[in-house]
């Protein structure tokens, strides 16, 4: 699993590509999108985009969470929901 600050920077990234491409059908944005989805996939072992944003955005919480209060019981709960 990626590190949380890498997964946050890949669905920043993905938000953003997939808010430029919806009025822009170039193709460097189409196949930039395709590369941040394949690559979040991989990074939270999911196949497809819905998935690895779930993912990605769990882990980031549980990650916050354990910054917060230092402790592992936090990110536990967190990953439990």
């Amino acid at each position: 699993m990626a590190h949380p600050a890498v997964l946050a920077r890949l669905v920043e990234e993905y938000e953003t590509v997939s808010r430029l491409r919806d009025g822009d059908r170039r193709e460097p944005l189409r196949q930039r999108l395709e590369d941040v989805v394949y690559t979040l996939c991989v990074s939270t072992g999911t196949r497809d985009v819905d998935a690895a944003l779930a993912s990605a955005r769990e882990r980031m919480a549980a990650a916050w969470l354990v910054d917060v209060d230092g402790t592992a019981a936090a990110a536990a709960a967190a990953a439990a929901l």
